[in-house]
């Protein structure tokens, strides 16, 4: 585990978008600014969430060949894979990274896992894999996935608790995680009470410009004047 933070944090936390918390942390851990958020394609039939924030769990599937396990050893390690999902702290977000050489050959994610990985205190889940049954999946729970797709095929799980690479984001178990439709960002967890306030300060700085340029008469003129910067160099 990568530590905790406050109730109090965690709340505020959800109060933001990701891409606030992105540019908050540019504030807060300049070194995060390049690395530590999705950066590539994914799928969200849930826009209209709010923010999740939680602990990643974290797993590998893989659904494209038949396993080679048998059944009593594909259900010990699925039974055990729940228990890291239902582990405390929470809340958290369920991290799964699909290694298939086609990602989302088969959907891990349905009617069933949202509806089981919700009730073991899971917000939602981030995957370059496939989710299906998007009508029954369980209400309120993110979905940001590579791919909508119809088939489970041969899905199981092959690892958890073990670092992941998920839409270009690495992730640990016990990473604390936000996410909304724009996509994720892992939160440095020695710097996450000071994200709220960050975010803050740059939202009042963006608000004076944002109110100008909605004013009769704002031109590029406007901006040197707020920025202080002398139009003549």
């Amino acid at each position: 585990m990568s530590g905790l933070v406050s109730v109090e944090v965690l709340a505020q936390l959800r109060e933001l978008d990701t891409p606030t918390v992105c540019n908050a942390l540019e504030i807060v851990a300049p070194d995060r600014r390049g690395h530590g958020y999705s950066t590539t394609p994914f799928f969200a039939p849930r826009p209209g969430l709010a923010s999740i924030v939680g602990y990643a769990r974290t797993g590998k599937i893989r659904a494209q060949t038949p396993p080679t396990a048998d059944t009593e050893a594909l259900t010990r390690i699925r039974l055990a894979y729940y228990e890291h999902i239902g582990s405390a702290p929470g809340p958290t977000i369920t991290v799964i990274e699909d290694i298939d050489d086609h990602p989302g050959y088969g959907a891990w994610w349905g009617e069933v896992n949202t509806n089981v990985h919700k009730g073991l205190g899971s917000l939602g889940v981030i995957t370059n894999g496939s989710i299906r049954d998007l009508p029954d999946s369980a209400e309120g729970f993110q979905l940001l996935a590579g791919m909508p797709g119809p088939s489970h095929a041969w899905v199981r799980v092959e690892e958890f608790n073990v670092p992941v690479q998920v839409h270009g984001m690495h992730v640990e178990p016990g990473d604390l995680i936000h996410a909304d439709q724009h996509g994720a960002v892992v939160i440095p967890i020695d710097v996450a009470d000071q994200v709220p306030q960050a975010a803050a300060d740059i939202a009042a700085k963006e608000a004076v410009l944002i109110t100008a340029s909605q004013q009769p008469g704002f031109s590029a003129a406007t901006i040197y004047e707020l920025t202080g910067v002398d139009p003549g160099h």
